[in-house]
Formats: C-alpha cells, structure tokens, sequence
C-alpha cells in the first residue's frame, strides 16, 4: 500500500512549502485545512477538510495515514496550539499511532513569549503522547523579518529591536529538513536549524532598505519588558548559524510578497 503523509496547515506558508517538496519526491500527499484553497497550485494533493481547533475531520484525515508533518499554528491565544494539539494526537492515536513530525521554534523551553511557549507546551504534548515522534526547531522565517521590516518602513523613522540578533531562515530549508525527516523513521528531538548569519535587527533594516531602494533613518530602541529583554539575551537563538539556507538578502532580491504571518494574521480577524 503506498505511504500516506498528512500535512497540517497545508495553505500555510511552512505547510505549502511542504506539501509541494513531498509531491515532488513522490508518494501520497494528504493536505488538511480548514477550507480547500481557492486555486490547486499543486495537482495530485488529497485535500481534506478538517478543523484542529474542534477536531472535526479528522478521523478521515487521519485515515491510513503513516506520518503527519504538524505545520498548523493558531497564535490568536496560547492555547490555540496546544488545544489544536491535543486534538489531532488524540485522533492520531486512534488512528493507529503515526509518526508525527512537529515544527516548532528555537528558544521555544526558554524564552517567555507567549506564542512560542504555547510551541512549548505543544513540544511537551507530543513528547508525552506515546506516538513515534519527531521535533525539529527551526529559526524565524524571512518572511517573518521581511514583514517586520516592511510595516516599519511605512514611518518617517524605522523602528528597530536595539541589541537583537536574528538567524532569519528560509521556509524551503526548513520544509526540505522537514520532508526529509518525514521520510524516516522518528528521531525525537533533532538539531536545531537555525539561518546562514546572525543579523542584528539594525542590520536587516539596513539590507531591507538597500534591496528595495528605501531610504529611512533606522532607530534602534531597547524596550521594556521580559519578551524584548529574552530578545536581547538571544534566548531565541541557536549557538551558531548554519549554512546551507538562501540568506536574508538573498531572499530579498527574489522580490517576495509580503507575507503576513500565520500569528499576526490570525490575531487579525
């Protein structure tokens, strides 16, 4: 019987990135969301309707499934995550106990935003689920500084996070790590993957403003508080980049879209 791979968050940014490296590697792509995308960008893909939040759907997403890379986030609560969790765990459970694979965020056991200790709690949930497991921590996205950055922009002076490094990371590296760890059997938890530089804030603004022909003065500010401290600190960081990642400015050059991330949107609504 052909292997099926269940990828939650299929319309997500991680999550398409996903879906598409799988298909091109071959083999049975089943692709859970909420609603079915407006257009198939990537024939082939079994899309299943289900909703983590409640559980509804899963059963049948569930169904003959052997690995399920985990990509779906909810950041408009801490407990959108966990409780989203829970629930395809359960069902996984029942389904037979696949291998799932958790994508989650460097720093998450150590630094006290709330979204990433809700990543947290969702690492501790599946390490204590008795299902064969996988956790891969992977640095910010570009796309995640990129959107940053662009919304500064939008002011006279460019607001920046003084004294804080980032190791920005590129979605298809870490949907390719994700892919290939998916295809294996369960690792628990594997090294970190961190981007290709450490960039101070300032410093991405710089690269920001120089690849789209801005010009604005950057103001680096310390602000108060325990979140952009654990930033200045570099809990969120990994103890060295690592190669192998199309670098920010890379990134930047290949003219992307704004992309509003999957927390910040959500919170949005």
């Amino acid at each position: 019987m052909e292997k099926i791979t269940l990828v939650t968050g299929a319309t997500g940014n991680l999550g398409g990135h996903v879906v598409a490296q799988l298909m091109e590697r071959g083999g049975r792509v089943r692709a859970l969301s909420r609603r079915h995308p407006a257009t198939d960008d990537v024939p082939d893909v079994e899309w299943c309707q289900g909703d983590l939040s409640s559980g509804q759907g899963l059963e049948r997403a569930l169904e003959g499934v052997e690995t399920v890379v985990h990509c779906a986030t909810d950041g408009r609560t801490r407990n959108g995550d966990v409780a989203a969790a829970r629930h395809l765990l359960r069902a996984a459970g029942e389904a037979g106990g696949p291998h799932v694979l958790f994508v989650s965020i460097i720093g998450v056991d150590r630094h006290p935003l709330g979204y990433y200790r809700a990543k947290y709690d969702t690492e501790r949930l599946v390490e204590t689920s008795g299902l064969p497991y996988t956790i891969l921590r992977a640095a910010q996205f570009h796309d995640m500084l990129h959107y940053a950055l662009h919304q500064a922009a939008r002011l006279p002076v460019m607001p920046v996070l003084a004294r804080t490094g980032f190791q920005s990371v590129d979605a298809t590296h870490v949907a390719a790590r994700a892919v290939e760890l998916s295809t294996g059997g369960p690792c628990g938890r594997v090294a970190d993957l961190p981007g290709p530089h450490t960039l101070t804030m300032a410093d991405m603004a710089r690269i920001y403003l120089r690849v789209t022909g801005r010009r604005r003065p950057i103001l680096p500010l310390v602000l108060p508080g325990s979140v952009p401290r654990a930033y200045r600190q570099g809990l969120h960081l990994a103890p060295a980049p690592q190669p192998g990642s199309r670098s920010f400015e890379e990134f930047l050059r290949e003219r992307p879209s704004v992309r509003v991330p999957e927390a910040a949107r959500k919170a949005a609504r």
